[in-house]
């Protein structure tokens, strides 16, 4: 069987996904921080009769990331496709927003350092085999502030639209290769919860449009509005 990799694995998202590619046949490899909650989710995966398994790593931790992505192939043979969309978490040292004015080094290097470096070494963790066997897919998430970004989230913002460049770049140099690496903007309100007024949206609405990049390999990037 094909293995989907979800890195930043949650109760949101990353299950709706999950449920997604599981329920047409992939086994799931689930990469979180917190060992507890994987093993929930793959015991709730396991009832819907879904193959999954627990790798814990940290997105800032790279060297934890490949470590982790190892022991999938290790476990499932293959990563065929890497999905990545670790949520914020705290605490994490120098985590915050600030406004474009308010950016600095130091409040900007935190985002940089989670949602783009990790992604990069992810990567290149899977990136190789993929090319070798002349097949994968590679989906990167971020806001949709990456594309249209908003003045509170001004150091988030930097960092999602570093990891959206990067992303379509590498989609453009893998063209003919067989793999395909795609940018999925989220730009909507995921969930319950949302500020009056501001489009929201399920992890059940949004996630087949992870299934019809992978199925269609026909973009390098999808937007999802509410």
């Amino acid at each position: 069987m094909p293995t989907l990799a979800i890195v930043g694995a949650g109760p949101g998202m990353g299950l709706a996904i999950a449920r997604t590619f599981g329920s047409r046949g992939f086994d799931v490899a689930l990469l979180a921080r917190t060992p507890e909650k994987l093993d929930d989710l793959v015991a709730l995966l396991g009832k819907e009769g879904i193959t999954a398994a627990a790798f814990p790593a940290d997105v800032l931790d790279r060297e934890s990331l490949t470590t982790a992505l190892d022991a999938v192939r290790a476990r499932f043979g293959s990563v065929d496709v890497l999905e990545y969309s670790p949520a914020p978490h705290s605490p994490v040292p120098g985590f915050t927003t600030a406004t474009p004015s308010e950016v600095t080094v130091d409040n900007l290097q935190p985002q940089i350092e989670y949602t783009f470096y990790g992604a990069v070494a992810d990567a290149r963790a899977v990136l190789p085999a993929m090319r070798e066997s002349g097949a994968g897919t590679l989906l990167f998430t971020s806001g949709g502030g990456s594309i249209d970004p908003v003045p509170m989230f001004g150091n988030v913002n930097a960092a999602g639209a570093a990891l959206r460049n990067w992303v379509i770049n590498l989609h453009n140099e893998l063209a003919g290769s067989g793999v395909l690496a795609a940018h999925v903007a989220i730009a909507t309100w995921i969930g319950a919860g949302a500020p009056e007024g501001y489009p929201s949206a399920t992890p059940e609405q949004i996630a087949p449009l992870y299934w019809e990049l992978h199925e269609k390999r026909d973009r390098a990037e999808a937007v999802f509005t509410a």
